[in-house]
């Protein structure tokens, strides 16, 4: 096995006095959840060596053991690696024992006699618990340095949103792990391409194999992913091999996971649970070898309220969790983008790069964009088809966005213009009352910055700050 797909991604020392149990408990970590990154010795003298020399993050450790003992080699490995957490498996069933073990600084302690499923749980709970150790300790050196190892990675991303390069460093303390990445955010926001950087920062050798599981019935979706056996069904001339094989020592990649129905999340769940499946017509297990990433642009947590998502198969998913901010919460990647479609746009239609006018990027950030990239890669696109000279027309932006004729005064969600109105039987509003409503709702829409909002309204910022000043002084 090549060191790319080993798991997990630190090593884990076994330590014991005879090679049969080493070998025997190799073998049960491999077949039962998939650790494949082990380091056997059976010397207690080698064992501090090996910790200075191998990349090891775990040990478990024999208690009886001649040359020196496991109660010894516990003392020295919490003093002399702290990090590195010891799980006690000994032959002796003893309270007295235990007690001390985990009172000089063990992990776990567990007797070799004990039902084997125990042990391999305890084996796993230690895992998961370095991994997110580690996870937390990169994570928190990274935000420290407010940097990213391996930027590149990031560069089909356009932004230059703080909260996306925190995505971005959470991303790369996560990416080597095992366990599922859950991706949320609204449709459009970029979620594949987060899903892409998680699998590139893994090193994984295997494929990225993507599937969207909405509107998969249970059938479906079992031999999507899972496979079938000849003569499983009718029809089912030949094996095939699932998603999930395809997938093998890569990542397997679901998109609209919100939309999965019931039946087939209890067979997610399972998968997860057990890390084995059984092709459709097939009585033989075999282990997923790959890493699950999932996405939804659904609320789960609503859907959780609602009975419609399984409570158990979500805290499974969401062990490591990153949402995507919608493109309204980070404006400021607004012109980047723009940028990069007009240049992409212009290269797919065989045009110049056209320029645009300034006020383009305030009109772009008075809209909603309800779907985000998505949708202001369709605008781009479509006003540089429409366009024929060398400067972009605002006019097609605006009646992409809606914002045509007396727009401004007809939107009924916008709320302090709203009581703008007109009611037959009423009074009109005088300029001035329109004028100051005009003014509020400029400011509304550009959080605030009065050189935007001037734009929006078609004076000069120097004329905006005069209306302000004697509309401020109109309250005292």
């Amino acid at each position: 096995m090549t060191e790319q797909s080993l798991y997990p991604e630190f090593g884990i020392l076994l330590v014991d006095d005879e090679p049969s149990f080493l070998r025997s408990l190799s073998v049960t970590l491999a077949r039962s959840c998939g650790i494949s990154h082990v380091y056997l010795c059976s010397d207690a003298r080698e064992v501090m060596p090996m910790l200075a020399d191998k990349p090891i993050g775990l040990v478990l450790l024999d208690l009886t053991m001649p040359y020196i003992s496991g109660q010894q080699l516990l003392s020295q490995i919490t003093q002399q690696h702290p990090d590195i957490p010891v799980v006690v498996i000994s032959g002796l069933n003893q309270v007295e024992s235990a007690v001390q073990c985990i009172q000089q600084g063990a992990f776990d302690y567990f007797v070799k006699t004990t039902e084997e499923s125990r042990l391999v749980e305890g084996i796993k709970r230690a895992v998961r618990m370095q991994e997110m150790r580690r996870e937390n300790l990169a994570l928190s050196q990274r935000i420290l340095k407010n940097s990213l190892d391996s930027p590149e990675v990031f560069e089909p991303i356009i932004s230059r949103s703080h909260q996306m390069r925190a995505i971005f460093q959470y991303l790369e303390s996560v990416a080597p792990s095992n366990q599922p990445l859950l991706i949320s955010g609204e449709s459009g926001t970029g979620k594949e391409l987060l899903a892409k950087a998680a699998h590139q920062l893994s090193n994984c050798k295997g494929p990225l194999v993507s599937v969207n599981v909405a509107g998969l019935d249970d059938n479906v979706f079992a031999d999507t992913l899972f496979g079938h056996s000849r003569g499983a069904f009718t029809g089912a001339e030949r094996a095939r091999a699932g998603l999930i094989e395809e997938a093998a020592n890569g990542t397997l990649f679901l998109d609209e996971i919100g939309d999965l129905s019931t039946a087939s999340q209890v067979k997610l769940l399972r998968l997860l649970q057990e890390g084995e499946y059984y092709p459709l017509g097939s009585d033989r297990p075999k282990r997923i070898r790959a890493r699950v990433i999932v996405a939804t642009h659904q609320d789960l947590q609503q859907r959780l309220t609602d009975g419609q998502f399984r409570r158990d198969l979500y805290y499974r998913l969401c062990i490591h969790q990153i949402h995507i901010p919608a493109l309204r919460e980070r404006k400021e990647d607004i012109p980047l983008l723009l940028e990069h479609f007009l240049e992409l746009s212009a290269k797919e239609l065989a045009k110049s790069t056209p320029s645009y006018p300034p006020e383009l990027i305030t009109l772009l950030n008075s809209h909603h964009f309800p779907g985000n990239i998505r949708e202001l890669r369709a605008i781009i696109f479509d006003a540089v088809s429409q366009h024929r000279s060398h400067l972009l027309s605002l006019c097609v932006f605006r009646q992409a966005l809606g914002h045509t004729g007396n727009s401004l005064i007809e939107e009924d969600h916008t709320d302090s213009l709203s009581r703008a109105h007109f009611n037959e039987s009423g009074p009109l509003p005088t300029l001035a009352q329109m004028d100051s409503l005009l003014v509020e709702e400029a400011l509304r829409r550009t959080d605030n910055n009065q050189s935007m909002a001037a734009r929006l309204l078609g004076i000069s910022q120097p004329a905006l700050s005069k209306r302000l000043k004697k509309n401020a002084s109109k309250r005292f």
